[in-house]
C-alpha cells in the first residue's frame, strides 16, 4: 500500500547581491514582527489577563505597517511576516498544551534566520522558482529531483551560521512500502560502537566531532582573541560555524545511511527509550553522548519505519538490557560500565552490547505479541528478589516467569 506523506525536500542556492540583500531584510523583519508579537501577547496577559490569538496580532501587524517607525515592514513580502505570527500561535498553543516552555524572543545574532513563503507569494515553474518581490529565480543546485508532477505548498528560506543559503520545497509525495521480510533486530546503543545489533553486529561510532576537534579549538582560541564588533572577528565567527557545520552534516549523513539500511532489512526493530536529557548531565561523557546523536536516529528510525511499513518498537528506559543473561534469565545486581565481557553462572560468557542487544529484541518481540503491559523481570529465577529493584515505571520487557 503506497504511502502519501508531505516531504520537504532541502536545497542549497546562491542568491545574488539584490537577492541576498532582500532576504536579508526579510529575515530582519520576520524577527522583528515576531518579538513585538510576542511582548504584546505577553503584556496583555500579564497586565490584563487577557489572551490575544493569531486574528489579533495580524490586526496589530497592520497598524505597525501604517506607522513610521515601521513603515519598513511594507518593503518585504507580507506572507512571511503573517506566517512567523502562525509560527507564534503554534508555540503559544503547545505551551499551553504543556508540550513546551514559553516562546522565548528572536535574537540577532543566535536565531535561525529563515522565512516561510505561501503558495501566493512565489512561482514555481519548469523547475525554476522566483519568490515574491523578486525579479529573477534562485540559482538552486538541484542535488536530486521532486517528485514527478510535485508543486510545492510552502517554501522556506534560511541561512545558516557559517552563511550557506537553503531552500526547502515542502511537497506531497508517494513513498512505495519495502517488501515484507520476518527479520527482527534489537539495537543497543552506545558510544564505542554507535549500535551493537542482536545480530552481534559492530557500528563503529565514527566520533565527527572528535576528528575536528583540534581544528575546532583552534578556531575557537582565534576567534576568541578578536575584537568584538570588528569585520575580523565576524570573518572567525564564520570559520567556527563551518567547522559546525561540517560536523553536522557527516553526522546527519551518516545517520541516514545506517537508520535507512536497518528499516529495509527489518521488518521489526526494537530500541531503549534513551532519556539523553538526562543522560548528558554526566558531564565526562556528556560530549561523546551529544556527538553520538541518538535522538536523532530514533527521530529517524521513527518516521522511516512509518514510510516503509515497518514496525519501530520502543522499550522502557528501566528495562535491565545489559545485566540479563540473555541465556538463563538471570540478573546480575551490578555491573559497571568498565566491564564490557561478563560470565553468568550458568556458564554463559557474554559480551555486554551483543548481550544487551539480544535481550532488548527479546523484551520487544514480546511487547509486540502481548502488548505494552508486559513488565520486566524483577528477580533472578529461584533467586531473591532484591537483586535490583526496578522503578514501578518499568513497564516493557521480558514476560514473568
Amino acid at each position: 500500500m503506497v504511502t502519501h506523506v508531505k516531504r520537504a525536500f532541502k536545497y542549497r542556492f546562491h542568491p545574488d547581491d539584490a537577492q541576498a540583500a532582500e532576504l536579508s531584510r526579510t529575515f530582519g523583519c520576520v524577527r522583528k514582527v515576531y518579538n513585538l508579537a510576542l511582548e504584546a501577547r505577553t503584556a496583555a496577559w500579564y497586565q490584563r489577563q487577557e489572551r490575544v490569538n493569531y486574528n489579533a496580532t495580524s490586526a496589530m501587524l497592520t497598524a505597525w505597517k501604517k506607522t513610521e517607525e515601521l513603515a519598513y515592514l511594507t518593503e518585504v513580502s507580507s506572507v512571511p511576516l503573517q506566517q512567523c505570527l502562525r509560527h507564534l500561535q503554534g508555540a503559544f498553543t503547545s505551551f499551553f498544551e504543556g508540550r513546551a516552555k514559553y516562546p522565548r524572543f528572536k535574537s540577532r545574532k543566535k536565531s535561525r534566520r529563515s522565512a516561510e513563503y505561501t503558495s501566493s507569494a512565489f512561482r514555481y515553474r519548469d523547475g525554476t522558482l522566483t519568490l515574491a518581490k523578486m525579479r529573477d529565480p534562485l540559482a538552486i543546485v538541484w542535488s536530486r529531483p521532486l517528485p514527478e508532477g510535485a508543486a510545492p505548498s510552502t517554501v522556506t528560506v534560511s541561512q545558516d551560521a557559517a552563511g550557506r543559503w537553503f531552500v526547502s520545497l515542502l511537497c506531497d509525495d508517494t513513498i512505495t512500502p519495502a517488501p515484507a521480510t520476518t527479520a527482527a533486530v534489537g539495537i543497543d546503543a552506545g558510544i564505542a560502537s554507535l549500535v551493537t545489533l542482536s545480530t552481534g553486529e559492530k557500528v563503529t561510532n565514527p566520533r565527527h566531532e572528535r576528528r575536528d576537534r583540534a581544528r575546532l579549538a583552534k578556531a575557537q582560541q582565534e576567534l576568541s582573541r578578536k575584537a568584538k564588533g570588528s569585520k575580523n572577528r565576524e570573518k572567525a565567527r564564520v570559520k567556527v560555524a563551518r567547522i559546525h557545520a561540517r560536523i553536522t552534516d557527516r553526522r546527519r549523513d551518516f545517520l541516514h545511511k545506517l537508520t535507512t539500511r536497518l528499516v529495509r532489512e527489518n521488518q521489526t526493530v526494537v530500541i531503549e527509550d534513551l532519556s539523553v536529557r538526562n543522560m548528558v548531565k554526566n558531564h565526562p561523557l556528556a560530549r561523546a553522548i551529544s556527538d553520538a546523536a541518538w535522538t536523532d536516529m530514533r527521530s529517524m528510525l521513527e518516521y522511516k519505519a512509518e514510510w516503509y511499513g515497518r514496525e519501530l518498537v520502543v522499550i522502557d528506559r528501566w528495562f535491565p538490557s545489559s545485566k540479563l543473561c540473555g541465556a538463563c534469565g538471570t540478573m546480575r545486581a551490578k555491573l559497571p560500565l568498565n566491564v564490557r565481557e561478563w560470565t553468568c553462572d550458568c556458564g554463559a560468557v557474554h559480551d555486554r552490547d551483543v548481550n544487551a542487544a539480544g535481550n532488548i529484541l527479546a523484551a520487544g518481540l514480546a511487547v509486540s505479541a502481548c502488548g505494552g503491559g508486559v513488565r520486566p523481570q524483577r528477580s533472578t529465577p529461584g533467586g531473591p528478589s532484591s537483586m535490583k529493584q526496578e522503578t514501578p515505571r518499568a513497564t516493557v520487557g521480558l514476560p514473568r516467569h
